[in-house]
């Protein structure tokens, strides 16, 4: 298993905060969502639960690399680069729907994201 790169305090910014997932459209143009609830699933791995997702799904069906980026009240952030997999049902799903902030949304899937690189963004 590869070293941990999420540390405790980029784990508290990327629970605690919205983030914005950048992907590529098979065209290649970029798209962006912001998204409320992330979770850091292992020491390199973050779910993001597919409750309105349309766009981004296809775009990492296409093509996998993905990114993140995300900051807190005091303008400390992080960019998270990585890949992801896109999961319809499955493990990862039946975890995502025993989130909390879940709880009454449509569960339609879940993206994993490897984390690969993190760039402190302030």
């Amino acid at each position: 298993m590869n070293p941990s790169l999420i540390s405790s305090d980029i784990k508290t910014i990327i629970e605690g905060n919205p983030m914005a997932v950048a992907t590529v459209t098979p065209e290649g143009n970029p798209n962006v969502i912001g998204v409320a609830f992330v979770k850091v699933v292992d020491g390199n791995k973050i779910l993001i639960t597919d409750n309105f997702m349309n766009q981004t799904i296809k775009d990492i069906t296409h093509n996998p690399r993905i990114a993140l980026v995300g900051w807190n009240g005091k303008m400390v952030g992080y960019k998270l680069l990585g890949s992801a997999i896109y999961y319809a049902e499955g493990e990862w799903v039946e975890k995502a729907k025993l989130i909390p902030e879940n709880k009454g949304m449509p569960v339609k899937g879940v993206i994993v994201v490897s984390v690969e690189k993190i760039i402190k963004s302030s």
